[in-house]
């Protein structure tokens, strides 16, 4: 009996890919990816989840006219696929407190920084690559972190560490981020979250 994971995307869907290689590989085995949920009609992880055999849908905010209309219709898939983990790879829109709050310690997140560094409203994509040279810190990475209602503020599960290069600019240290920290520590973290849940179903 394995945990229902939904993954919920805005872009090209790299962190997707590294989750589905991962159950590919047998990394992740407790849970397995039943659902992509995309805030974009255009975005590539769609095509990734496709490729895969993994079901996907498209919710857009503008469509269903508000914040509270976006969210009701992600909630409803994520009860009809019967869904019990919840994992955020590169979704760009912050979820309410209304939203989160029905899902306690079911909602993952990763996020390129080593929280609380770099985090909160507005550090999101590039930007907190751009924030953590400006600051000439020495060491990022990445954190995978439980979602609640404060950006970046729930409790954290795993964080790696990344060198930072003199010669970085924003984008390669963005790639070497996720190559050497995202890639590894999400499908760690999904599988610790899938397994406790399917230990606490036993």
């Amino acid at each position: 009996m394995s945990a229902r994971v939904a993954v919920l995307v805005s872009g090209g869907g790299t962190n997707l890919q590294a989750l589905i290689d991962a159950q590919a590989r047998g990394d992740i085995h407790s849970g397995a990816i039943q659902l992509v949920i995309a805030n974009r009609a255009d975005a590539y992880a769609l095509e990734r989840a496709k490729k895969a055999g993994i079901a996907t849908a498209v919710v857009l905010k503008k469509e269903l006219g508000s914040a509270e209309a976006f969210e009701a219709r992600i909630h409803e898939l994520l009860a009809e696929y019967r869904i019990d983990i919840i994992v955020l790879a590169g979704f760009m829109a912050i979820l309410s407190e209304a939203f989160t709050s029905r899902y306690p310690r079911r909602i993952l997140n990763v996020h390129p920084s080593l929280i609380p560094s770099f985090c909160g409203k507005g550090y999101y994509g590039l930007h907190v690559h751009e924030a953590a040279l400006a600051y000439g810190v020495k060491v990022t990475g990445a954190t995978v972190h439980f979602v609640n209602e404060v950006p970046d503020g729930g409790e954290i599960i795993l964080q790696k560490a990344v060198e930072i290069l003199p010669d970085d600019t924003p984008e390669v240290l963005q790639k070497r981020v996720m190559e050497q920290a995202e890639w590894k520590i999400l499908p760690a973290a999904v599988e610790t979250v899938c397994s406790e849940l399917v230990a606490e179903r036993k």
